[in-house]
């Protein structure tokens, strides 16, 4: 997948329907439903909605199988993780990313094993 250079922003539900096909590669609306729709009480006709208009924003490629449409990922889950917290660090921290930092350090609950996890995750970025 190309890195993408447009944000991307998705909403929950937007996003589960995407995860499903990160981890299938591509799937038909049924297999969609299959792994969604029954879990979040969903009708087929609204997940299959979701993916035309998904597909019409160009975040999901489709190609016809006979009578079916299949479905497949055009953005990769770094670029719409990049997009959606770029947004967030914009609208709410005001384009301060140290600020999100000391938010989570500070309203959540860190483990000293996290800690120590996101001090090795910066060191690799030092030398990359």
């Amino acid at each position: 997948m190309a890195r993408i250079k447009r944000k991307v922003h998705l909403s929950e539900l937007q996003l589960a329907i995407i995860r499903v096909l990160w981890k299938r590669g591509e799937a038909s609306t049924a297999e969609v439903v299959a792994d969604l729709g029954v879990r979040r009480g969903l009708a087929p006709t609204t997940l299959a909605t979701l993916l035309t208009r998904l597909a019409k924003r160009g975040v999901l490629g489709q190609r016809r199988d006979g009578r079916t449409l299949v479905y497949r990922a055009l953005v990769s889950e770094p670029d719409v993780q990049r997009s959606m917290v770029a947004d967030l660090v914009a609208n709410v921290f005001k384009g301060d990313a140290t600020e999100l930092l000391a938010h989570l350090l500070r309203e959540e609950e860190v483990a000293p094993g996290d800690l120590a996890k996101v001090r090795a995750r910066l060191k690799e970025g030092d030398r990359g």
